[in-house]
């Protein structure tokens, strides 16, 4: 009896997902930016690993296994088309959209979603820990109010809204750590039983 089993595979798959985003944790605290090329080899690799495996519902899913080219591509897209709005906004850096359509390509579309789902959730909270402790809360608030006020001004005169430079920055937070903690998230909810997308966040 082989002891390679899908369980295995896809604990393998998910390890190197994990590995690859601790090095863009690490560029992205060291130098606010994430690599191309990591992200490039990065989501060839999920696309290899979806298309080469044994077939499944997906690496993190109940019946793990691969979820062939076109799952990989979709799970990409995914990434891509769930973050370049905040992208456009200008809300989100390049590296972050394309960190997480690497994830995607690894995942699929609906493990992505939770990941995304996840991420925000995470993102959200280590936004507060950091102004909180820079003890700038209030200098926080003064910059959404700014940026909500240029934004409404924006609509009123029918121009594009953006979230705009604050004057003064609270404190900054590479996003590849919410990516990358929203990722992980998902895969122990995921090894749990529990599915974000579907009854965990009240959709």
């Amino acid at each position: 009896m082989s002891l390679i089993t899908p369980s295995l595979i896809a604990a393998a798959v998910v390890t190197i997902l994990c590995s690859l985003l601790l090095c863009a944790v690490i560029t992205d605290i060291k130098a606010h930016r994430i690599s191309n090329r990591l992200v490039f080899i990065g989501a060839c690799a999920g696309i290899a690993f979806n298309t080469t495996l044994p077939e499944g519902y997906g690496f993190v899913s109940v019946l793990p296994g691969a979820l062939g080219f076109w799952g990989s591509l979709c799970g990409l897209g995914a990434g891509l088309g769930l973050m370049l709005p905040l992208y456009l906004l200008r809300a989100m850096g390049a590296g972050d959209v394309k960190l997480m359509a690497m994830v995607g390509a690894f995942l699929g579309a609906h493990a992505t979603l939770n990941v995304v789902l996840s991420t925000f959730v995470i993102g959200g909270f280590l936004c507060v820990a950091v102004v909180l402790r820079n003890r700038m809360f209030a200098l926080l608030l003064n910059n959404l109010r700014t940026m909500l006020l240029s934004a409404f001004f924006k609509v009123m005169i029918n121009a594009m809204p953006t979230v705009d430079a604050a004057p003064s920055s609270a404190g900054k937070l590479p996003y590849g750590v919410a990516i990358a903690a929203g990722t992980i998230a998902c895969v122990v909810l995921t090894s749990m039983g529990i599915d974000p997308a579907n009854g965990y966040w009240g959709l």
